[in-house]
């Protein structure tokens, strides 16, 4: 089995690639390498991989795969705040444009990495996939936009399946430092203070980032009628937590840490809890491996061995924002995220 990975040099992408290659399929990647820098720990090569912009993917991209993961966007709430009309032309109008090139190469099966933000605003009511959309940022507008179109295409040939994933965490070859646990994690080793920006009442479900992968995977493998132009909510229900209840965890894994509130600290509007059991039940392969307390420790440990300063925590090396604004400030990235030069290296090549 071949399987093309959109976004294989980000967060999730560079674990998907790995675990792919780990179970068997022959994973290459497609990216355009805004985040090749951004690495953290032992390096290790990326695999055979198209330096290509997801707006820009035809068919002939895709010929001979018998699957897409797609991973591709722009990944997070301030990111998807910095300009929502690129954040609709990239995360939705372009996995439109992708979705169709698939069906057009013969493309059989579609991942695509939704998530569990659609969910938006719900309170503290248990949210299954039939649950209504409320989604309040372009981020989230975007993954609605296209679970809804690329439904639309789905047919005897074509089968997409949408994976709702909660907030992802723990260590990968590319961190990222703007994600919940992560970031209470990284600024309470570095700094020594658990810092909330809210009051920690908001509700978040988690999911491993390899626990993550693990359900693609799992969707992979099952038959083509359990799967076919479905959702998943991708986690585990036990694991939804209030934001103040990660930062008790995490003064309990990082020795003399304490928690602190920002100034003028209010309630996260987002707040959702998820219900996983669909995917349990349905794809018995997926078997998670992580909970959110031994994620906090592997987190620990992994500063704890490679080293991490405060400025390079909070910089543009795990913090995708900043890194997207310094590759702009550097004439380097123009304001539609195109490569006005060419990244710093090229593509790694497996064994190279």
């Amino acid at each position: 089995m071949k399987v093309l990975v959109t976004g294989h040099n980000g967060y999730i992408g560079s674990v998907m690639v790995r675990s792919l290659q780990a179970a068997g399929p022959e994973g290459v990647g497609l990216d355009t390498y805004f985040f090749a820098d951004c690495t953290f720990g032992r390096p290790s090569p990326d695999p055979i991989a198209l330096p290509v912009d997801i707006r820009d993917v035809e068919p002939s991209h895709l010929e001979g795969c018998d699957a897409v993961i797609h991973l591709a966007a722009l990944c997070n709430d301030p990111l998807g705040d910095l300009d929502p009309t690129i954040t609709y032309e990239i995360n939705h109008r372009a996995s439109i444009r992708l979705a169709r090139a698939a069906k057009a190469a013969r493309v059989p099966r579609f991942l695509f990495a939704s998530s569990c933000s659609l969910y938006g605003v719900a309170g503290d009511e248990m949210l299954d996939e039939g649950a209504a959309f409320n989604p309040i940022t372009p981020y989230g507008r975007s993954k609605v936009g296209v679970e809804r179109d690329v439904a639309l295409l789905a047919d005897d040939d074509f089968s997409p399946t949408f994976l709702r994933n909660a907030t992802a965490y723990g260590v990968s070859p590319r961190l990222r430092g703007d994600v919940v646990v992560n970031n209470l994690v990284g600024v309470a080793f570095t700094t020594g203070e658990i810092v909330l920006q809210s009051d920690g009442a908001s509700w978040r479900p988690l999911v491993h980032v390899e626990d993550f992968c693990r359900a693609f995977l799992a969707t992979l493998h099952a038959p083509r009628q359990v799967v076919h132009n479905t959702a998943f909510n991708v986690g585990r229900t036990e694991e939804n937590y209030r934001v103040r209840d990660l930062a008790d965890l995490v003064q309990q894994a990082i020795p003399g840490s304490r928690i602190t509130y920002a100034a003028g600290k209010g309630r996260d509007a987002r707040s959702y809890r998820v219900d996983c059991s669909k995917l349990a039940g349905t794809l018995p392969e997926f078997q998670p491996q992580w909970t959110v307390r031994k994620g906090i420790e592997q987190l620990y440990q992994g500063f704890c061995t490679w080293g991490l300063e405060r400025d390079e925590f909070l910089g543009g090396r795990f913090m995708r924002l900043k890194r997207i604004q310094s590759l702009q400030e550097d004439g380097r990235v123009d304001a539609a995220l195109r490569w006005q030069s060419l990244p710093a290296r090229p593509p790694a090549k497996v064994g190279a």
